[in-house]
């Protein structure tokens, strides 16, 4: 095996290596799987692929053997190695959710999973998340939480916390996750890599939940690699009526944009040093940067309420001795809530719609640090003011996130760097409904301004925790 095979690469890098016939898809996907299964020690992954991820390779090789470099016109993730967060459905691997309740929807790909296959990605297995996403980390009854790569101390975030970690530890190419008020873009700070998390219905989610938070989008080392595996995703699906939803216009990023910069009141000193280094890019582009603030009443408490009905309206009594010990203080708390209570909270999301419809009709993107704080304990729900579910505050601690679920707008965290500890901060952006392509420009061309480093792929080997479960076997569940 080559030494070009022996990690994930990102997407860009890994199709230059089977262009140039420096990789063969087959070596780069064996690699990947072996990594997966014998050197994650940061608990990424749930299950790994086995044999039809290889049949996948294989047939990829032929047919960049019969077709050369054209193939990837029709096939643009031909060879790319793709991990799928363990909340979407696959075919061929088991969807636990991060739960020990059964799962009976049907064994097939979701409508985002089949059409990486189509374009030719290679799937290599599921990654971790907390018990059906609930939280903003990966503590599970059914796997050890993820670490973070910079740190094996601290939480990779989450929920799409094995998928972060996977991509920044070079565990595969890219990887597809969820964002329901944060899930993508809280690891991709604390992890240093891409998390972009579209407009509402872009790429459709199947089977959709009824709060409509919920969003999928890919996670990646760099923003052409999200953006191509976002396009690749995209398109209207009749199983999500949000997918087919028209998008608005928005304006180009080559000229002068209008950003308005939020700085939240909690947001670290060690954050915000960092963060200031986009800001100043931004300002260096040719860009009116202004601070702005975006007040919305009862907001939090109206994200609980309609996070927790969710999670109540799905869950069962005789069942609660099964659910995660935090998720159970939501559900019970969601039992709670009446029918008011529910339209209350609808009100307060439509009133920070109408907020920020205002807000950004002075602005053609907003800015700020994707978290405010660093990476916490890696088995923690959040800080430590906020680390007790029964407190209700377990989303709290990211006021940058959960805001443009409530609101569908496209938003997307790129590494802005290091704290002097290290750790990664992750600077946002966020367009207007529609803007995906603004977001993805401007972060490009900010990417490419700040120069920071990508995480080293393959971090030493740790010793295994002591609780450290086996990977789920690819059967059903």
């Amino acid at each position: 095996m080559s030494g070009q095979a022996m990690r994930a690469h990102g997407v860009s890098r890994t199709k230059d290596l089977l262009r140039q016939g420096e990789l063969t898809a087959l070596e780069h996907t064996a690699a990947v799987l072996a990594a997966a299964r014998d050197h994650d020690t940061l608990d990424a992954y749930v299950a790994v692929a086995g044999e039809e991820a290889l049949r996948a390779a294989a047939r990829a090789d032929a047919l960049i053997r019969e077709h050369g470099a054209d193939i990837w016109r029709t096939r643009p993730l031909l060879g790319v190695t793709v991990s799928v967060k363990d909340l979407l459905q696959t075919r061929d691997l088991p969807t636990v959710r991060g739960s020990l309740l059964p799962n009976d929807r049907p064994r097939q790909d979701a409508p985002a999973v089949a059409r990486l296959r189509a374009a030719g990605a290679v799937i290599v297995g599921k990654t971790a998340t907390s018990e059906y996403g609930w939280s903003a980390c990966t503590l599970s009854r059914v796997a050890p939480p993820t670490r973070n790569p910079h740190d094996p101390h601290l939480s990779a975030g989450g929920s799409s916390g094995g998928a972060a970690a996977a991509v920044a530890a070079g565990l595969c190419d890219a990887a597809l996750g969820t964002d329901g008020a944060g899930s993508i873009r809280i690891p991709a700070a604390f992890c240093g890599v891409v998390g972009y998390k579209p407009t509402l219905g872009r790429i459709p989610y199947v089977p959709n939940s009824a709060d409509r938070l919920a969003h999928q989008g890919p996670l990646a080392r760099t923003v052409a690699d999200a953006a191509l595996l976002a396009q690749v995703m995209a398109g209207p699906h009749p199983a999500d009526p949000d997918s087919a939803l028209a998008c608005l216009d928005a304006p180009r990023a080559d000229r002068g944009l209008r950003i308005g910069w939020i700085d939240y009141d909690t947001t670290t000193d060690e954050v915000r040093r960092v963060a200031d280094r986009a800001r100043l890019a931004l300002e260096a582009q040719g860009h009116q940067v202004a601070d702005v603030e975006v007040r919305c009443e009862r907001l939090y408490p109206a994200l609980v309420d309609l996070l927790a009905a969710s999670e109540a309206a799905g869950a069962r009594p005789q069942d609660d001795q099964w659910a995660d010990a935090g998720r159970l203080e939501v559900i019970r708390y969601g039992r709670t809530l009446g029918g008011a209570d529910v339209i209350r909270a609808e009100e307060v999301r439509q009133n920070l719609r109408a907020t920020l419809r205002t807000v950004m009709d002075h602005y053609d993107v907003l800015a700020m640090a994707t978290v405010p704080v660093e990476p916490f304990a890696y088995d923690a729900v959040g800080p430590p003011w906020a680390a007790d579910p029964g407190d209700l505050r377990w989303l709290a601690w990211a006021p940058a996130s959960y805001p443009f679920n409530m609101t569908g707008q496209p938003a997307l965290s790129l590494p802005a760097g290091l704290t002097p500890a290290g750790l990664p901060v992750g600077v946002q952006l966020v367009g207007p409904v529609g803007g995906d392509d603004l977001v993805l420009a401007l972060a490009a061309r900010l990417e490419s301004d700040l120069a920071t480093p990508l995480p080293t792929p393959l971090p030493t080997p740790l010793p295994a925790p002591a609780s450290r479960r086996a990977l789920q076997p690819a059967t059903a569940r």
